[in-house]
């Protein structure tokens, strides 16, 4: 997953959006607007972005809150590679929405003023228009960086933060929400020497540190970022804090000066978010409660000296949740990988006081959906459990024998499985090739967030953390699944899993006979520093044994690279680099480039989607529609 993919995510986890195969919306949804507009909390004004400084309307008329930006110092703004991307001008967007927070009683917004000079550029070729963004590579000392600054709305006071700006590799620190407001005082995340939270006087501009963990290996506020650091400032100045420094992902408190006062949650599972907070208890996301299933979320609560653990919704089902801003209720989402969701709303003590809705699947069986099978298999260590999904072809006959397609995605950002009803996400593309005549394994290996930490960390300075677990699973699965051929394995998947998709055909070549590599990422010495930032701080001797152009003499499969002219997100060098090594080593491949197309093929869907079904169906031969109707 690039740094856009997540920033995309968390844009959408931000709004009201469809949950889950059904039309429910939270009640307390209200119209977005403006995209553009960052609008008060009390409806008096909106702030936007004008000519790279910030600007103010109320009452129908507009004025400047800052006057400084320019280009290379501008207010509001994620890297260029974001903020411009080519998708929101084809969204009819000039550039993504502002970084705004604004302040409880709306007489403040908090932003930061992006710091970019120096920092080099990448070159797109759009037919006659060469088109430039700043991009700084893994390694560079101009990277950009965010200082933060707190306006008074009432009187254009700019008070700027008394600290060094923030180093800001991917996008906004406000839209990753690793700084917000905490009643009239901003509260910020960094990565310094491990990871600290800052206190920022929006008055003074003082910052000081409130918490500082260090640590061997990751230091992170959640393993799961796109539902937000796992972090609650309360209202009395106590800090819970996430840590894995006991293994598992929990919840400890700190006191307003920093002094740890003890361990809120425990046990073989982990905080996945905290969902809200009083003067006695905590609510949070849990994983790792269900047994049949440690990805499947539970919504629990505890009281803030660790007593009083109990489970608000006690059952075996998946639980996705939007909190209501008042925070006395909740839409709970329930389902599982073949329960169709769910829709209520419940209080805090588990009950549900209304069912919104319960998505109806018959019309998708009817076209010959059934759902996947959830399953558990042992990893490459012989040893750790490791789960993922399986889908059977479209008029499934186990007299017969499939070709297998590895769907993958293993980017320790976000599980590549859902533990609920996939309808979206990559569960759509897994659905498609099934239709074809495949059969479709979807994993979780080692090294993806979710589980305890020596389970994450696995993906620590490697790129490649898991693949050896795909192998595993699917012969595993092969032995009481003989209508698996393994004979015919292939592989696909776009973005972090391009780059897989290429490095299991080169780490496995007996084993991978095709692959479709989508917007891969095959070097990340060549690519933004959000990348990198995954796997640990930048080595750049580590990052060259991961790199797929180091390795491509040692393909031996049927390889298609598929890229856009006009990815912003993972440029097309990455799949030109690829190529040339291929070349340069006499290998043969297939390349498709779709000279317009951005990151995500938008717009050129269904003719990407046809040409990777095509190169699957010609080299592993599944008896399907496409197969019959082409010749092969």
């Amino acid at each position: 997953m690039t740094g856009y993919d997540t920033a995309l995510s968390l844009l959408a986890a931000n709004r009201p959006t469809l949950v889950r195969n059904a039309t429910i919306m939270p009640p307390w949804a209200t119209p977005t607007g403006n995209p553009l507009e960052i609008p008060a909390p009390d409806g008096t004004a909106v702030v936007f972005r004008r000519d790279f400084n910030l600007w103010i309307r109320t009452g129908g008329e507009e004025h400047p809150l800052t006057v400084d930006g320019d280009i290379d110092h501008d207010y509001g703004a994620s890297p260029d590679y974001y903020m411009y991307a080519d998708l929101f001008t084809k969204m009819g967007l000039p550039h993504a929405p502002p970084a705004v927070l604004w302040s409880p009683d709306s007489t403040k917004v908090l932003t930061h003023r992006t710091l970019q000079e120096g920092i080099r550029r990448k070159y797109l070729l759009s037919f006659d228009e060469l088109r430039s963004k700043r991009s700084a590579l893994p390694g560079d000392k101009d990277i950009q960086h965010a200082q933060f600054v707190v306006i008074d709305v009432r009187t254009s006071t700019v008070v700027r933060a008394n600290a060094e700006p923030v180093a800001m590799p991917m996008l906004s620190p406000i839209q990753m929400k690793w700084a917000w407001w905490e009643g009239d005082t901003v509260y910020f995340l960094t990565r310094e020497d491990g990871l600290r939270l800052r206190r920022l006087d929006p008055t003074t501009g003082d910052v000081r540190t409130v918490v500082h963990e260090t640590g061997p290996t990751r230091v992170v506020p959640t393993q799961h970022p796109m539902l937000g650091p796992a972090v609650r400032v309360l209202p009395s100045g106590e800090v819970l804090w996430y840590s894995e420094r006991d293994g598992w992902g929990h919840l400890y408190r700190y006191s307003e000066s920093g002094e740890l006062l003890g361990q809120v949650t425990s046990g073989a599972w982990l905080v996945k978010q905290i969902l809200w907070a009083d003067s006695e208890y905590v609510y949070f996301l849990a994983a790792g409660l269900v047994q049949a299933d440690p990805y499947r979320g539970t919504v629990c609560r505890v009281r803030l000296d660790g007593t009083g653990f109990a489970k608000v919704t006690d059952d075996d089902v998946d639980h996705v949740v939007s909190v209501s801003p008042d925070g006395s209720r909740f839409l709970d989402t329930a389902s599982t990988t073949d329960t169709p969701p769910v829709h209520t709303i419940r209080s805090w003590d588990g009950q549900v006081l209304e069912e919104l809705g319960r998505a109806d699947v018959t019309g998708l069986v009817e076209t010959g959906w059934s759902a996947p099978e959830r399953f558990c298999v042992k990893s490459a260590d012989g040893s750790t459990d490791v789960y993922g999904v399986l889908y059977r072809p479209h008029g499934f006959d186990p007299e017969r024998s499939y070709p297998v397609v590895d769907h993958t995605y293993p980017v320790p950002l976000t599980t590549r499985v859902s533990a609920g009803f996939d309808a979206g996400w990559h569960g759509y593309d897994a659905e498609a090739l099934v239709a074809l005549g495949f059969v479709v394994v979807a994993l979780d290996g080692r090294g993806m967030p979710g589980r305890d930490k020596a389970f994450f960390d696995v993906s620590y300075q490697n790129q490649a953390a898991g693949l050896d677990d795909h192998v595993t699973a699917m012969r595993q699965l092969a032995r009481t699944r003989p209508w698996m051929d393994l004979d015919r394995v292939g592989i696909c998947g776009i973005s972090g899993g391009g780059y897989a998709t290429v490095r299991a055909m080169l780490d496995f070549p007996d084993f991978f006979k095709a692959g479709v590599a989508l917007s891969g990422v095959h070097d990340l010495r060549y690519t933004d520093p959000a990348n990198t930032d995954i796997y640990g701080p930048y080595d750049p001797a580590t990052t060259a044994r991961f790199s797929n152009v180091e390795a491509a003499d040692r393909l031996a499969g049927k390889l298609m690279l598929i890229h856009g002219g006009l990815d912003d997100q993972a440029p097309p060098d990455q799949t030109y680099r690829m190529a040339e090594a291929l070349i340069a080593a006499d290998k043969d491949f297939e390349m498709l480039i779709v000279p317009l197309a951005d990151h995500v093929y938008t717009g050129y869907e269904p003719y990407v989607h046809r040409r990777t079904w095509d190169f699957l169906i010609r080299h592993l031969r599944p008896s399907g529609p496409i197969e019959s109707s082409t010749g092969g």
